[in-house]
């Protein structure tokens, strides 16, 4: 018997704010939830699905950053995006009680707090792109201007050329 889809807070935000978007699941029991490896699972070019990086700054104020997922974040990019002198990824501990969210299951929306967030300005040709749902084996899919809507976001270089 199939499974009720249980709505993550994400996806609540989502239909609070009229989005539309595509709902994907996916199997993750083999442990493979590296954003490459759902990419594959998904059947989808890893250059549309993203990845959402938490970094503290100097100031240590707290920042998003949505990256295709088989990019890397430019850290001094990233950093002067968001005006402070250097930013560094938050300790995979801190999280949860910083977001909301688990490391496989992050999504640029509907955390506990709304942070400062920065897209890859790769996502603006894309017609749509793909961030975790808010739980490990969920993802989302929407238009990118909806996604930098929702989560307040804006779009910048911030990924390694």
């Amino acid at each position: 018997m199939a499974q009720k889809q249980t709505k993550t807070n994400a996806m609540r935000m989502l239909e609070k704010e009229k989005v539309a978007y595509t709902f994907h699941e996916y199997d993750h029991e083999d442990g493979a939830i590296d954003g490459v490896s759902v990419a594959g699972k998904l059947g989808q070019d890893p250059a549309r699905v993203f990845k959402t990086l938490v970094t503290q700054g100097a100031s240590k104020n707290f920042y998003v950053f949505v990256i295709p997922v088989a990019a890397e974040l430019d850290l001094k990019k990233a950093a002067k995006a968001v005006g402070e002198k250097n930013v560094a990824m938050l300790h995979v501990a801190d999280l949860l009680k910083t977001t909301g969210y688990i490391r496989g299951g992050c999504s640029p929306v509907g955390m506990k707090k709304q942070f400062v967030t920065v897209i890859d300005a790769s996502a603006q040709d894309k017609p749509t792109v793909m961030v975790s749902a808010g739980r490990i084996g969920a993802q989302v899919e929407l238009a990118p201007a909806d996604l930098a809507r929702v989560a307040k976001a804006r779009f910048e270089s911030i990924t390694f050329a």
